[in-house]
């Protein structure tokens, strides 16, 4: 099959529970055999959003369409090399950024990422490329998200306070915590968070809160950071 095909979604699946166990399930295989996160960031954020733009019973592309759908990663992530966020590119894989930790490795050294979360693979109009992390200056959902480690749902937007307005035209969003857990402990860390913006209020609900957190560990769990 194609991967473009990836996100098509059949005309059978009218709940929103069914639809995020669908694109679960196309997902595995993108992210099966690749552990660059930069790699499977950018294949999960384009397969949610294409998938969500063939789902009009409940997004599509009207009124109610997702308008950005993307992750924020911490940084810095390692003191000598940035980051490189790739969008419809392909690069040699040596000038991938190398991972600070796999299953296997010992914890992060958090203290190198308590600055800022910084933009990486994402879909939709451009977007912050930096939000601080820092007590005086924490604010937005993602930051409120990160910090926490818990979801956010939040159905009007404009009522959320300190909301980071990157697209005045969306309404409503939900933020996951991307939690890494190492199989040698039992401590998790948060290493980013994923993000989905909607165009109209209350565009997200619990069914896609579970869907998205399901997602979003599989994503995890999927690349080595």
């Amino acid at each position: 099959m194609p991967h473009a095909d990836a996100s098509l979604v059949p005309p059978t699946i009218i709940t929103k529970s069914r639809f995020w166990d669908h694109v679960h399930s196309q997902l595995e295989p993108l992210l099966a055999g690749q552990r660059h996160w930069v790699t499977n960031l950018a294949n999960a954020c384009s397969l949610i959003y294409n998938s969500l733009l063939a789902f009009p019973a409940y997004f599509g592309s009207d009124d109610r369409a997702v308008n950005w759908c993307g992750e924020f990663a911490t940084w810095p992530r390692r003191p000598c090399h940035p980051d490189l966020v790739v969008i419809g590119f392909y690069i040699l894989p040596s000038l991938f950024p190398l991972p600070r930790f796999t299953p296997t490795s010992s914890q992060p050294n958090a203290s190198q990422d308590k600055g800022s979360l910084l933009l990486g693979p994402f879909c939709g109009k451009p977007a912050c490329q930096l939000i601080s992390l820092q007590a005086d200056k924490a604010r937005g959902v993602c930051a409120d998200v990160f910090i926490h480690g818990k979801t956010v749902l939040v159905r009007d937007v404009n009522t959320y306070p300190g909301h980071i307005a990157c697209d005045g035209s969306t309404n409503s969003e939900i933020v996951c915590p991307l939690i890494y857990q190492g199989q040698e402990s039992d401590e998790r860390f948060v290493v980013g968070v994923l993000d989905l913006d909607c165009l109209a209020l209350s565009g997200f609900d619990e069914d896609d809160q579970a869907g998205l957190e399901r997602i979003a560990e599989l994503i995890v769990r999927s690349c080595d950071w």
